[in-house]
């Protein structure tokens, strides 16, 4: 007798029963399927692959999971190196052949992950999904795509962008080395107008800063300095032994068009010989060593501005805007408008007019503003700032800016610059108000190298000033300063400019009890009657101003 059935033992021919609805979601409920599309979208965002190995191909889920994986490691060797070598990573982003190589990463990347995003939807299949959940998944997979592949996309266009400034701005080179552990850079303005016979720098600044702890320094030099010294190892030695000398027709600014125009077979091989002149001017002018220049197109200047999204200032004083000068005399019609005292938010227009601006005042109140306008430039160059504008900041940066610093050294200078902005910037001025009035006609460059000695290094007595305020300086500072009483009263004069601005308001408020109120108005009936004294006595305190 048989116990067994040869039912039973014959296999059967139904399909298998599908119990897995990660991977077989159609015997699934309605519910655990929208759970299912969520679990997979949650997965491809974190870890692209994931899905693909839960519920589809295998193969393509372990390849998208190593290359994830890949990314990861670099992103974390990234923030390792940002926090132990922050100059190292900056020096990436900035060098040609890096910068080009983590493009190519991130469009591979924002490429490959939009693939598995749209992979992935099909793993879910939609027509599965009751009606109103396949709306939500759908726009999910967009809004995912669009932060993941779009951020990364939009990334690599602005590293891209920044490539491609920098290899228009700057130059290929070795590395600058700091002297006396310090960089010093030239800083012109230049303007080439149709009234003029080549470019001339009317902004002529050095930015001095230490190299290991960001303090920086400003030190204006005026357009009409006379007498510039140089080296002996100067090419300009040979030309000019005494000294840039010869007068009125060689106040500082002028060397540049000289140089470019009559001698730039001085400077073989530079790509303007009229900055490697003003260098060699500058470092003459305050004992230094100038390692490379930034110049800017004063032209152009007004786009950067508004690239930035314009700058505040708190102006010191009321500022024209001169008419056209109608003869080439500098006798100008009445100003085509003003800009008045208080926080102002200056588009590149009227910023371009509030550092260039010199009608009725002195040269100093213009060299005061110039350095106010790139205080607040700097000021207000934080990092949400330069990732939103940056690629226009870059595309107007490429054309109003040149410069001979080495771009695979800009990291460390971008690195140096974030640390510049938690120092307050030290100030000099060689005219006034550090210097007396004639003081560029007539300069004494022994004076001028102390000073800037001072500036950059200054006593190491600080500690013990707060007790000895109240007696030692009171008799021994007159002591120690009475050979150049004038000039070294103001070795401190450098820091306190900045905070000096609010003082401009007093003058405005107090003069209206003892005349008209100041207001533009009043100021423009002044011009059109030609009254420059009264004038230059209301406009005095606009060179007197601070970052907004």
């Amino acid at each position: 007798m048989s116990f067994s059935s040869p039912k039973v033992s014959r296999p059967s021919n139904r399909p298998p029963e599908l119990t897995n609805p990660a991977r077989f979601p159609e015997p699934a409920s309605a519910p655990v399927r929208s759970k299912r599309a969520w679990i997979l979208l949650l997965l491809t965002l974190i870890l692209p692959g994931a899905a693909q190995l839960v519920a589809g191909n295998k193969r393509l889920g372990r390849i998208a999971l190593r290359c994830t994986f890949t990314v990861w490691v670099v992103v974390i060797a990234a923030v390792v190196l940002a926090v132990v070598n922050r100059e190292a990573l900056l020096n990436l982003f900035t060098s040609p052949l890096p910068s080009m190589l983590i493009i190519l990463l991130m469009a591979a990347v924002a490429v490959g992950w939009a693939i598995m995003f749209i992979n992935t939807l099909k793993l879910i299949k939609p027509s599965l999904l009751a009606p109103g959940m396949r709306g939500l998944v759908s726009a999910a997979v967009v809004v995912m795509m669009v932060l993941t592949s779009g951020t990364l996309g939009y990334g690599a266009f602005l590293i891209n962008s920044g490539r491609n400034a920098i290899s228009t701005i700057f130059q290929a080179g070795p590395d600058m080395k700091p002297v006396d552990g310090r960089y010093n850079f030239l800083l012109m303005g230049g303007d080439a107008g149709e009234d003029r016979s080549g470019r001339r720098p009317d902004s002529i600044m050095v930015v001095s800063v230490d190299a290991k702890t960001g303090l920086a320094a400003t030190i204006s030099i005026p357009r009409n300095l006379q007498n510039a010294p140089f080296e002996t190892d100067s090419p300009l030695w040979d030309v000019y032994p005494d000294g840039y000398n010869c007068g009125d027709d060689c106040i500082i600014n002028f060397l540049y068009s000289d140089v470019t125009n009559n001698h730039p077979d001085l400077y073989p091989g530079a790509s303007d010989p009229g900055a490697n002149a003003m260098m060699d001017a500058a470092g003459g002018i305050l004992g230094l060593t100038i390692q490379g220049y930034v110049l800017i197109d004063m032209a152009g200047f007004s786009n950067l501005i508004d690239a930035l999204g314009g700058v505040t200032v708190n102006v010191g004083g009321w500022v024209p805007m001169s008419g056209d000068d109608i003869n080439g005399t500098g006798d100008h019609l009445p100003p085509t408008g003003w800009i008045p005292p208080g926080v102002q938010k200056l588009d590149g227009y009227h910023a371009l007019w509030f550092a260039r601006s010199r009608e009725w005042v002195l040269e100093y109140n213009r060299s005061q503003r110039q350095q106010c306008i790139q205080a607040a430039m700097l000021s207000q160059m934080d990092p949400a700032t330069i990732f939103t504008k940056f690629s226009s900041l870059a595309d107007a940066g490429a054309k109003v800016v040149e410069s001979d610093l080495p771009a695979g050294q800009l990291g460390s200078f971008v690195s140096l610059a974030l640390k510049s902005k938690s120092h307050p910037l030290s100030r000099l001025t060689i005219g006034p108000p550090d210097f007396d009035k004639d003081f560029p006609t007539y300069p004494d460059f022994d004076v001028v190298h102390q000073r800037v000695k001072t500036l950059l290094n200054p006593p190491a007595a600080k500690p013990a000033a707060p007790a000895a305020t109240s007696k030692a300086p009171a008799s021994t500072a007159p002591a120690e300063q009475a050979p150049a009483a004038p000039d070294p009263a103001a070795p401190a004069a450098p820091a306190p400019v900045v905070p000096a601005a609010p003082a401009p308001e007093a003058p405005a408020e107090a003069t209206p009890s003892s005349g008209p109120e100041i207001t533009a108005e009043y100021l423009q009936q002044l011009a059109i009657n030609g009254d420059a004294v009264a004038l230059s006595g209301l406009l005095s305190n606009n060179g007197t101003c601070s970052p907004g």
